[in-house]
């Protein structure tokens, strides 16, 4: 049984790992303010897929992981999942800058404690917005690799202040490594999405419309519909992490990506397909886009043993059924 500490475990991504890591029978603290727009859960609430307090070796403390950070400053872990942060929707990043840039303040604390700590491996979540915007523009763009981000030479301008704190929590890590000798590796997953995830994302929110639509009124997309995703789903995300943190201790890079961009045009009709109809899509441009295409290279990932297996159909349909069995049980 390992010693496993997730900050941030109450979140979306969070609360999938934690799952594993409990079937896996490994004892789990799981860190976590519960914040307000990040999508975080508390577990008295019953999370939506398991309810982890019917695990004996699940431990929960609700709190920021800096507080936790000072009040166990030699904690004992064989693996850290560092996913805190001040995070939500694209609306979010946009609107709120100045608080997505408190990541800099829970990352550099983090990596603090770990000096003393001396956890012996992190899995440090970035993000694919740390990639340069240059390349993700509509005048020319591409599958977004790993080496794209150069510490030694050009990191390139990222994606507003979330960009900029998932960037230096990179450089952290190496440095990390080299001054500590601190064991890690830093994943960079593209559009992650599960049915659990908070409305304040794309993927629940094109899906549970599409659902509450009809055939008789057009389905709304943020932007023109025409800018692209990679969209990948949750559990092949922990099935990546699972597959490949072994294999990189430096803090380098890996992207959890499927390699195929997908517009929200496209998404969205999927979606309405998936609920037996047919509509038209129209754009809405009074809400934040992002950049025009943002998908990921897979090579690395192939290297390492490791390609996304469930295919954006899927994804859809599977969430189609499960929202529509949550609004019959209401």
């Amino acid at each position: 049984m390992r010693r496993v500490l997730i900050t941030g475990g109450a979140g979306f991504v969070g609360r999938h790992f934690t799952r594993h890591f409990l079937d896996a029978g490994d004892e789990v603290h799981v860190v976590d303010p519960i914040e307000p727009a990040t999508g975080g859960i508390d577990p008295s609430e019953r999370w939506p897929l398991f309810d982890p307090r019917e695990y004996d070796h699940f431990h929960f403390y609700r709190q920021d992981c800096r507080d936790y950070f000072r009040d166990n400053p030699r904690e004992s872990f064989e693996l850290v999942l560092h996913l805190a942060a001040m995070v939500g929707g694209r609306l979010m990043i946009e609107a709120n800058p100045l608080a997505i840039a408190d990541d800099l303040s829970i990352d550099a604390q983090y990596w603090q404690w770990a000096a003393e700590a001396r956890p012996t491996k992190t899995i440090c979540f970035s993000s694919s917005a740390a990639y340069p915007i240059k390349l993700q523009r509509e005048s020319g763009y591409v599958l977004l690799s790993e080496e794209m981000i150069d510490f030694g030479d050009d990191i390139g301008m990222p994606d507003m202040s979330y960009g900029w704190a998932k960037l230096t929590c990179e450089y952290l890590a190496r440095l990390a490594h080299e001054r500590h000798g601190l064991a890690s590796v830093c994943y960079r997953p593209f559009s992650g999405y599960g049915v659990d995830q908070d409305d304040s994302y794309p993927f629940p929110s094109i899906c549970k419309r599409a659902l509450a639509g009809s055939a008789a009124e057009p389905l709304v997309v943020w932007g023109s519909g025409r800018q692209m995703r990679d969209f990948i789903h949750i559990d092949d995300c922990v099935r990546g992490v699972i597959t490949t943190m072994d294999a990189i201790d430096d803090g380098g890079a890996v992207n959890l990506s499927t390699g195929r961009l997908t517009s929200f045009l496209e998404f969205a009709r999927l979606a309405v397909q998936s609920c037996g109809y047919e509509t038209e899509v129209v754009g809405r441009d009074d809400r934040p886009v992002g950049v025009f295409a943002r998908g990921g290279a897979i090579d690395l990932q192939d290297q390492l043993g490791f390609r996304a297996t469930i295919g954006f159909e899927t994804g859809i349909a599977e969430a189609i059924g499960y929202y529509r069995e949550v609004v019959g049980e209401r």
